[in-house]
């Protein structure tokens, strides 16, 4: 996916060679292959507990080494007889105990809240599995004789490795039994990622990616998805905005904004705001109804609105598609405004002036 020599439409000749100096566009366009090596290494983690019993799945990661326990949720809270949680902290609900499986993810392996977590779940006796690259969480685990799941350490960025951190718990789960065999979907998916990758990179003929940033233009995103697998691509991609494109933004779900949030843009409010609506076939019937509605009714407010599609035939199609599309959207807005989407200043100086 080199684009060198190759001008980007929508940004101004030679943008891309400027400012992806990180190669931001190259990682993103990667996620199909990551989905499918992740879970293929994932499938065959050594020394997973036993699923016997298993009354609860919690999953536990921050910020992009987090987004994958959302993506599990997303695809498979919905129809798992037993509860699947994520959590984004320092601690354990109250309910995890010996018949909880706890999958925590770091791709550092020292982020930590997700070392706090895990300590706890040990503690606890719950069923865990480790995900990192190495860093402390792999030296817990060894040390406890527990499992733990290698990631690749070739990616620079927890965000710009969501296809392994994503794979990580459907191939855990997938070997231990609780949920239906994934390796075809898995595949189907990963396929699709690979055709759409090449025509929103750099060098493909589909501008809807490039047309998506510029219409932006700066803007502050609000993104909204239908309860389902669009509210992990909702959330994905106010935090890409927020990483990539270094902007503000924020996401919402389907049809609870109805009962709170549209009356926040009754007073006209809209000119800084771009609203992004993620839609997708498995919505409940009458998310389309509120959809048309709501956004008649916003109009008078001058919130300027879009609807993207999902592409695929299979929910995880459908979420991986729409995460995909807002990867490049916020990468591009990025590299359109002058700023290398990959470096992330500010939250580097934080974890700096935190650190013991």
């Amino acid at each position: 996916m080199s684009p060198a020599g190759r001008a980007v439409p929508g940004l101004f000749p030679g943008a891309v060679e400027a400012f992806d100096r990180g190669g931001m566009l190259a990682l993103v366009g990667s996620l199909g292959t990551q989905l499918r090596e992740g879970y293929a290494a994932a499938t065959a983690t050594p020394a997973l507990p036993s699923a016997e019993g298993v009354r609860s799945i919690l999953i536990c990661g921050m910020g992009g080494s987090g987004i994958g326990g959302d993506v599990f949720r997303s695809l498979y809270g919905p129809t798992l007889a037993v509860p699947v949680v994520v959590t984004k902290g320092y601690s354990l609900p109250g309910f995890a105990g010996r018949d909880t499986v706890v999958i925590v993810a770091s791709f550092s392996g020292n982020t930590e809240e997700s070392v706090a977590a895990y300590t706890a779940a040990v503690e606890r006796g719950c069923r865990v599995v480790a995900v990192s690259a190495g860093g402390a969480l792999a030296s817990l685990a060894e040390a406890e004789g527990l499992p733990h799941l290698r990631l690749p350490d070739h990616v620079p960025l927890p965000r710009a490795a969501l296809g392994y951190l994503a794979a990580a718990p459907i191939g855990i789960a997938d070997a231990l039994g609780l949920i239906p065999p994934a390796a075809d979907d898995v595949e189907r998916t990963a396929s699709l990622l690979d055709d759409l990758a090449g025509r929103l990179g750099p060098d493909g003929g589909d501008p809807s990616a490039k047309g998506l940033a510029g219409w932006l233009g700066g803007r502050i995103p609000v993104v909204w998805g239908s309860e389902g697998v669009a509210e992990a691509a909702a959330l994905r991609w106010k935090t890409q905005t927020n990483e990539n494109g270094k902007l503000p933004a924020w996401a919402s779900v389907l049809p609870e904004l109805d009962h709170n949030e549209i009356e926040g843009w009754s007073v006209g409010v809209g000119t800084p705001f771009a609203l992004i609506v993620l839609r997708h076939p498995g919505e409940h019937p009458r998310v389309e109804a509120r959809v048309t509605a709501t956004l008649d009714l916003l109009r008078a407010s001058g919130l300027d609105a879009r609807q993207v599609h999902a592409e695929g035939s299979t929910p995880m199609g459908w979420l991986f598609s729409l995460i995909m599309l807002g990867d490049f959207v916020t990468t591009y807005e990025a590299i359109g405004r002058g700023v290398d989407p990959t470096p992330i200043p500010v939250l580097s100086a934080l974890k700096e002036r935190l650190k013991p």
